[in-house]
């Protein structure tokens, strides 16, 4: 599958670096070839293709938005048309002393939506913060796998999603329409609450047991 990213930082590099690592043709979009980022992302995995916006996003099947959340608007505009490709958003707007940056009125990825209203978007790879991108493996549980909560509107969307999560090691669950992800940003501030306030650190993630039917 041939893959976008929208920004290669904490969280965005990890992910290309295991996506690529699974066979997937992955291209860091970026206008700047040179910078801090992108030259670290390829330190990591020098396999990873860099382009410009447009020919990057042109040329794929999804594209990650992993830019800081301010940052959206501005990296959408440069990246082109986006109609019909399912954009990932991996932001979360995070305001002042951990709160919801829009103010919980709506989410972040509707926002997003907004901005790209052809674009077929699905929130994933939040609620955790950049170390379990890195490393998700929780060895001693069995069968069980961190589970990867997402949300999005076009059901084919999701579930070439959830086909990418199942291959880096998560369970996906399903949340529903794009209007979750409203609980899904508070689920990283909840997160950010306990790992890095609370100071209980990044070694957790969530899980889905569920009964037979």
């Amino acid at each position: 599958m041939k893959i976008a990213f929208i920004g290669v930082g904490n969280v965005g590099a990890p992910l290309a670096d295991h996506l690529q690592q699974l066979g997937h043709e992955v291209t860091i979009a970026a206008r700047d070839t040179n910078s801090q980022s992108v030259q670290a992302a390829l330190q990591r995995n020098p396999q990873l293709q860099v382009q410009s916006p447009t020919v990057a996003v042109q040329s794929a099947e999804v594209v990650f938005l992993a830019t800081p959340f301010a940052a959206n608007q501005a990296a959408l505009a440069e990246a082109g048309d986006l109609s019909g490709k399912i954009l990932v958003d991996c932001t979360n707007p995070v305001g002042a002393n951990l709160s919801h940056g829009l103010q919980s009125e709506r989410s972040g990825a509707e926002f997003v939506q907004s901005l790209v209203p052809q674009a077929r978007v699905v929130k994933a790879f939040t609620i955790y913060g950049f170390e379990n991108f890195e490393d998700n493996a929780y060895p001693g549980y069995g069968d069980l796998k961190p589970a990867m909560l997402i949300a999005g509107n076009d059901a084919d969307a999701k579930q070439v999603i959830s086909t990418l999560c199942q291959a880096l090691g998560w369970e996906p669950v399903d949340t529903g329409t794009l209007a979750m992800s409203l609980h899904l940003e508070h689920m990283t501030l909840l997160w950010i609450q306990m790992a890095r306030v609370q100071r209980r650190g990044a070694g957790f993630v969530w899980a889905m047991l569920q009964k037979p039917q």
